[in-house]
């Protein structure tokens, strides 16, 4: 097993830390994931994981399939728990611009474009999360946006292939979470000095 499988292994290994208590306490109903965001991160990490796998980024790529794929069964369980399944007219955009980045990927016969477009809207996908969270700061586990923001760092260490196509999406993923963990702190913080 190569130095860059072992990172991705550990990468992996991150993703259901992170994954299995987040559905844990969806299951339980101790957090309200929103369907939207789910849906939308989901649909683009799969397809950024097959764009990696394009541009050669090899057992780099794997631990973000295994996360598309988990992501999209917590939108599942969000919608079967009926945990928050408002969609606005965003949420929809969000959707279909995801879904627009295929043909756009096979128009023009390279992966960047696809894993730029589906990285603006994997970042504008938060939006639904971030205005729930910054309503209802308690519902979100932090542990779960710190796991995969280490774990996107173990990616790109992992990636076989350095190019803009196999870097962006975890890197800027990683930032995302950072700036969404600090986001929530701050709100947790206001509510217990209001208390």
């Amino acid at each position: 097993m190569s130095y860059k499988e072992i990172l991705s292994a550990v990468a992996i290994a991150l993703t259901f830390i992170a994954f299995l208590p987040y559905i844990y306490s969806t299951l339980r109903d101790e957090i309200k994931p929103h369907v939207f965001s789910w849906v939308v991160w989901g649909s683009t990490t799969f397809i950024v994981f097959l764009a990696q796998l394009d541009d050669g980024g090899g057992a780099g790529a794997w631990p973000i399939g295994v996360s598309g794929l988990i992501t999209l069964y917590v939108a599942f369980l969000a919608y079967t728990k009926k945990s928050d399944i408002t969609v606005t007219v965003s949420d929809w955009f969000f959707f279909l611009s995801a879904m627009a980045a295929l043909p756009f990927w096979y128009l023009t016969s390279d992966p960047l474009w696809a894993v730029v477009i589906l990285t603006c809207v994997d970042v504008a996908g938060f939006g639904p999360t971030v205005r729930k969270a910054f309503n209802h700061p308690f519902e979100e586990k932090l542990t779960f946006f710190a796991i995969f923001m280490i774990r996107n760092l173990l990616v790109i260490m992992a990636l076989e292939h350095y190019s803009l196509t196999t870097v962006l999406f975890p890197a800027v993923i990683a930032g995302v979470c950072l700036a969404f963990i600090m986001m929530v702190l701050y709100r947790r913080q206001i509510f217990n000095n209001q208390e």
